[in-house]
């Protein structure tokens, strides 16, 4: 009778440690994210990857048809003490960081940044920014080709680093992988393609990069 007591208050006092310990692990965490969220300034490195959403009705196909909040997406780089973001618009440019932020709904952005840094080196850095100022004022593809004409936002920002340092963010996707089933984005593809769809056509999407498993979520004011 003793023993099963003693187990019993055993079982007990392991059982309060385990839930107090919880409740601190998760407040310490939650209180973490509190901190990262809630900061005014923050210090991105070169290749650092932002992300962003509008409220445009293609943004809004784009999110739905990659099952994502973000719609938007681009490179930053730090040029004489200021940042910038490189970004596959119309046309193909660099933008300060500062307004970049406010072109997305609600000023909310996130940044990953390239788990393995030491990739990014003073080389490969060097021609990452020269594969992407080599892009500026190319016209942005509406749609969504893999070509070396026109360019959109995710397909720029997986080009620059594969082209300048040989890092492939994420495998390519199949346009006909993504939610195309949903009204908003038939509309979207109707406008664009008519009723030829170009089902296998090679795609990469802002999600997409940003689930890559090379990289880390470092910042987010969502």
């Amino acid at each position: 009778m003793k023993t099963k007591k003693i187990l019993l208050i055993s079982l007990i006092c392991f059982a309060t440690i385990f839930i107090v310990g919880a409740k601190l692990a998760s407040a310490e965490v939650e209180n973490t994210f509190k901190i990262l969220k809630s900061k005014d300034k923050i210090s991105f490195n070169d290749g650092d990857i932002i992300f962003q959403s509008s409220q445009s009705e293609q943004c809004e196909a784009v999110r739905i048809a990659t099952n994502s909040k973000f719609s938007h997406c681009g490179i930053i780089f730090n040029e004489n003490g200021k940042s910038y973001v490189y970004e596959a618009i119309q046309p193909v440019k660099k933008t300060l960081l500062s307004d970049w932020i406010t072109h997305g709904l609600d000023n909310k952005y996130v940044v990953a940044r390239l788990k393995d840094t030491t990739l990014l080196n003073a080389n490969n850095v060097a021609k990452m920014k020269e594969y992407g100022k080599k892009e500026f004022n190319k016209e942005y593809d509406i749609y969504f080709e893999w070509s070396n004409e026109k360019i959109y936002c995710s397909e720029y920002v997986w080009k620059i680093y594969k082209n300048g340092a040989n890092i492939e963010l994420c495998n390519l996707e199949k346009l006909k992988s993504f939610n195309l089933d949903n009204p908003q984005v038939k509309a979207i593809l109707k406008q664009r393609y008519g009723n030829n769809f170009p089902l296998n056509e090679d795609v990469v999407a802002p999600s997409q990069l940003a689930d890559s498993e090379k990289v880390t979520i470092i910042y987010t004011n969502y």
